[in-house]
């Protein structure tokens, strides 16, 4: 559960250079530096790299502060937020009220709605294992067909005509999948059910539909089992990716690799979801966008925190920490270690003006 023992919450609106700062809270209270006590959150694996960027550039200035992250799970992450156990969570997709989530999440928060902005964005990256094939071009009608079992050796026509010139094997292709509730899932299988052209069979979930297959836990869990197994595709947060063959996807006439750009890219040309409360972000990501250099694979991940804490000193570090992460430098401190894309200058105000809000009852 949650430790508390924190002291003193000043904060300002100044950047370091003393000046106001418009919509930017920029974690004044954690350039002041006399915050002191812990904080538990926890959720997306995708985020792990960025949180630890993050805690260590906060940290610099706020030595008496400690925060934890526990990169569960984006599932385990929101479970953990609405049963109190986290003051804050990450999670690869936003609350869903079908499963009762959103409810729960308003009811954890007091009776008010709680705050869901983007802190993350970042490709996801189909990786494979096939010796010789470091690259490999394919629709998003091939890759559904793929994942749902109905291509299933690498040398199949649908793969080969995408791909003049790639030497490709006869070898089964062996599909692997997240074993736990995962927001990357929940992004992929809605790229598959979007953009696949009725080749995917399910609809978008956090869990994968298909019984059987490999199954590997979290981020790190899906990057060893496709390096460990010949003739293996799997899904995976880019940047984490290091030593596999990635798929360039179609995008128009065109296919395009995955990077952070391209997922910054298709981001912006999203959507908020409709009907959703000023203090929810949640995204409605284009994934059949034909934008020129936009990667429709992507996950944004978000922060989720409650607008007031009963305990005000809780309040002040869940607003200085979450104000930290969405601030240039806390964008940049996440790109440069994490190589995912800072958020584009109006997602970036807004998510700033949000969380700066964040208070006690």
């Amino acid at each position: 559960m949650l430790a508390l023992a924190l002291t003193g919450c000043g904060a300002s609106n100044e950047d370091d250079n003393g000046s106001a700062s418009s919509g930017d809270s920029t974690s004044a209270a954690a350039a002041a530096g006399d915050l002191s006590g812990a904080l538990a959150g926890g959720g997306a694996s995708s985020q792990d790299t960025a949180q630890q960027a993050w805690r260590a550039a906060f940290g610099s200035t706020n030595a008496d502060v400690q925060i934890t992250y526990d990169p569960v799970g984006s599932g385990s992450g929101r479970e953990s937020f609405n049963s109190k156990a986290y003051s804050f969570a990450g999670s690869d997709s936003y609350l869903n009220d079908d499963e009762g989530e959103l409810s729960a999440a308003k009811e954890r928060c007091g009776g008010e709605d709680p705050i869901e902005v983007p802190a993350y964005v970042s490709a996801i990256a189909i990786v494979f294992n096939v010796p010789g094939v470091d690259s490999l071009n394919l629709d998003a009608k091939t890759i559904a067909s793929i994942f749902d079992g109905k291509i299933t050796t690498w040398n199949d026509p649908a793969i080969a005509g995408q791909n003049d010139g790639a030497d490709l094997p006869d070898t089964t292709i062996s599909p692997v999948h997240r074993s736990d509730d995962s927001g990357t899932t929940q992004n992929f299988t809605d790229y598959l059910n979007k953009a696949g052209e009725g080749a995917w069979s399910y609809d978008p979930d956090g869990v994968w539909p298909i019984k059987g297959g490999e199954a590997a836990e979290g981020t790190s869990g899906m990057v060893a089992a496709v390096k460990g197994g010949e003739g293996t595709i799997g899904y995976a947060d880019e940047s984490q990716t290091t030593g596999l063959g990635q798929v360039s996807v179609k995008v128009g006439e065109d296919f395009v690799a995955p990077s952070a750009e391209g997922a910054s890219k298709a981001l912006a040309v999203s959507k908020r979801v409709e009907g959703r409360t000023d203090v929810d972000m949640a995204m409605d990501i284009d994934r059949t966008t034909t934008e020129a250099g936009a990667y429709p694979v992507l996950l944004a991940s978000y922060l989720i925190a409650c607008q007031h804490y009963d305990d005000a000193n809780e309040a002040a570090l869940v607003n200085a920490f979450l104000s930290f992460i969405v601030s240039d430098e806390g964008q940049q401190a996440a790109a440069e270690q994490a190589g995912s894309a800072p958020l584009d200058a109006e997602l970036a105000s807004q998510a700033q003006e949000i969380v700066g809000a964040i208070s006690s009852s």
